[in-house]
């Protein structure tokens, strides 16, 4: 019997913490409706179709930079077929390891939130550079593999030690959206450093047949279509890099456009033009 009463007594005390907890939930929502400003109809629309168009973006993006990304595949079918890397080098390759990697960290929600579609492709890439690097590693002499090595045990540390003091020392997103953005970008001037040695070269030789044409069009476009999604919900981090790819991009069809004619094609130069592309 007293047990009985008990259970009645406890079951009462839990309605009763029910009903108020409800009635504060509904109070509480009732002041937030009545005065905070709500947004227009128009609001709305403009908020969704942002949203919308920027996901449009990003999705076109990603496709152009997996495209990018697999670009250097007939490269690697040749080391392949030959098991050996003969003279290319995979320093790019290496570099853009931590790039990627850099890139999907900050693209994370305690990061920088609302960045998914930043942290798909340059999770794409990363394994693509991750698969490039490890037929590198297999097909290279002792030496390379060694180099190799070492360079993948100094960016595992960076970025390690990035990560660590990222979120131990910086508590928002904002802080770390700043610190990580700036990393990235210091990262993609330095691999920009490719383009400009062979803008170089075109201008001394008059010549376009080493820099490839599809290539060319295909970082210009890349560029274009993440500025554009930066721009959509402002990101300075992605706006700039992709900006500079953007200029990049543009300098280097100028370039193919103004020594195009004065190039002196032939059928080894051809086909090192469709190798490299």
């Amino acid at each position: 019997m007293s047990s009985r009463r008990n259970f009645w007594v406890f079951r009462s005390i839990i309605t009763y913490c029910r009903n108020t907890i409800s009635v504060l939930l509904s109070t509480f929502f009732i002041f937030l409706f009545n005065n905070l400003p709500s947004p227009s109809l128009l609001d709305i629309a403009t908020m969704v179709n942002t949203e919308a168009a920027r996901t449009a973006v990003g999705i076109i993006g990603n496709v152009i930079s997996i495209g990018l990304f697999a670009s250097p595949i007939p490269t690697f079918v040749k080391i392949l077929k030959a098991k050996s890397v003969e003279d290319f080098k995979p320093d790019p390759y290496v570099a853009t390891v931590l790039n990627c990697a850099m890139w999907c960290f900050y693209g994370l929600p305690l990061v920088h939130p609302d960045s998914f579609l930043v942290i798909t492709i340059n999770g794409c890439g990363l394994i693509i550079e991750i698969i490039y690097v490890t037929v590198f590693f297999l097909y290279s002499p002792w030496s390379k593999r060694r180099r190799i090595l070492i360079a993948l045990v100094i960016e595992i540390i960076f970025f390690a030690c990035v990560v660590f003091v990222t979120l131990h020392f910086f508590h928002t997103t904002k802080e770390r959206s700043t610190i990580i953005g700036t990393v990235c970008i210091v990262l993609n001037v330095l691999m920009y450093a490719s383009p400009l040695t062979v803008m170089r070269m075109v201008i001394r030789t008059r010549s376009v047949k080493y820099m490839p044409f599809t290539l060319s069009v295909a970082n210009f476009c890349n560029g274009v279509v993440w500025m554009i999604y930066a721009l959509l919900k402002f990101d300075l981090f992605i706006l700039i890099p992709n900006g500079l790819g953007t200029f990049f991009g543009l300098g280097q069809l100028i370039l193919y456009a103004s020594y195009y004619r004065s190039t002196q094609w032939d059928r080894r130069a051809r086909e090192a033009e469709l190798f490299y592309a």
